[in-house]
């Protein structure tokens, strides 16, 4: 499997596919082939398809293990750069969206659609406390932590605590983002969310097309925050997902 050097960052990703470049950019506590295992198949008959674990996740390395949504935001423009893709679509699903919605601000020209899932585009610290190791701990969460583990052995090399750690912080902090900056993005633009996501409402996905020009939005009929995935609705949100990039080719 690829890895590629950025700098202190040995960062690993998967590619399959051929056609337009889609990069996948998964979720906290999760790695970009688990996250979008549910979109591999129908994806890579048409596009070829990037699926990078962040800095802090997965099998990614690196010596420090500090980091946060605008510093994983500057890794994929520079992955990009590395990989010689000028410009790609960008499909982010939770904390995913706010690093595509980061680089689709940060460098426009990178970025031809953003598609995200499971993102009002704001903040929402609601949650966090809860995935602090020691709560975890004192709340005999054992499943979670021995995936947290496996998942990301490599990239905190056993200190899950400070994974945990670092990724509850991102969450009460990020996207840090204003209606102003929100507005500026030019890309044509995609928001989806369950109908039953605890960080989601439909009246915030319509706040976010009011800002954003050339944008649209899905709410998943069921869907909890994971939509896209396995025993929830996956064949909707490819369909939808895969209409929208038929209508934005890369030019």
């Amino acid at each position: 499997m690829p890895y590629i050097q950025l700098g202190d960052l040995e960062l690993f990703y998967e590619k399959m596919g051929t056609g337009e470049p889609v990069i996948f950019l998964h979720s906290a506590y999760s790695r970009g082939i688990l996250a979008f295992a549910s979109q591999i198949l129908d994806f890579q008959n048409a596009y070829t398809c990037y699926f990078p674990d962040f800095r802090g996740h997965g099998r990614t390395r690196c010596n420090n293990l500090a980091w946060s949504t605008p510093q994983l935001a500057d890794d994929i423009a520079a992955f990009m750069e590395q990989l010689s893709i000028s410009k790609a679509h960008l499909i982010g699903y939770s904390l995913g969206a706010g690093v595509a919605m980061a680089v689709a601000l940060n460098a426009p020209e990178r970025v031809f659609s953003m598609t995200t899932i499971g993102s009002s585009g704001f903040k929402e610290p609601a949650g966090a406390d809860e995935y602090e190791p020691e709560w975890l701990a004192a709340h005999g969460k054992d499943v979670i932590i021995q995936q947290m583990l496996e998942r990301h052995e490599e990239a905190h090399r056993g200190n899950w605590q400070e994974f945990m750690r670092q990724s509850a912080a991102d969450w009460r902090l990020f996207p840090q983002l204003t209606e102003e900056q929100i507005h500026s993005i030019d890309c044509p633009s995609l928001f989806i969310a369950g109908e039953h996501d605890l960080f989601v409402q439909e009246s915030q996905l319509r706040h976010l097309t009011a800002l954003v020009e050339n944008s649209q939005y899905l709410v998943v009929p069921g869907g909890s925050h994971r939509p896209h995935m396995l025993r929830e609705n996956p064949v909707l949100v490819n369909d939808a997902i895969l209409h929208f990039l038929k209508q934005h080719p890369i030019v």
